[in-house]
């Protein structure tokens, strides 16, 4: 296994709609286990492949606390079926380092994918996980989480990251 480097914004790499995986292979699946060993150093709670620069449809996801057991969740070719209702959670991003803005998204989600195997499944979520899902989904469609704000906090987003840049050796 091997930890990627993660893209950060504004990396046009981003912007990239993503494939789908025409067959999970050992390819497929060598790169979901560096995913989830990219996610957790970070650490983070998803990583989508596009922002380790491999425009696939796949991401992983692990929602558990830090004193909690690992329940690591592969999504590969992952479809929107359902969402229904709404919240607000205070999101942040790996490829936003140290930016975190209140995002509103689905409360419910139902999707359908296919797991490390290549096997389908659906799955319904609801709370943190719906909204991992989503945000992860977003990065399918070079969707960041930077568009989901205001024109004020985008602005002040960008000026922030910019600092970030300017500070890093």
């Amino acid at each position: 296994m091997a930890i990627l480097p993660i893209l950060e914004y504004p990396d046009p790499r981003l912007r990239a709609v993503a494939q789908p995986v025409a067959q999970v292979d050992d390819d497929v699946r060598q790169l979901v286990e560096n995913m989830a060993e990219t996610m957790y150093a970070a650490p983070g709670v998803g990583l989508a492949a596009p922002q380790v620069g491999v425009a696939l449809r796949i991401f992983v996801i692990d929602i558990a606390g830090e004193d909690e057991p690992s329940d690591l969740h592969v999504f590969i070719n992952p479809e929107l079926l359902q969402t229904d209702g709404t919240q607000s959670w205070n999101e942040g991003c790996l490829s936003f380092p140290g930016i975190s803005e209140d995002i509103k998204r689905a409360e419910r989600v139902l999707l359908r994918a296919l797991d490390r195997d290549g096997k389908p499944f659906e799955l319904e979520a609801h709370g943190l996980m719906a909204v991992a899902i989503q945000h992860e989904s977003d990065h399918l469609d070079g969707v960041l989480m930077i568009d989901k704000v205001g024109a004020l906090k985008r602005r002040l987003m960008g000026k922030k990251l910019a600092r970030r840049q300017h500070a890093s050796p």
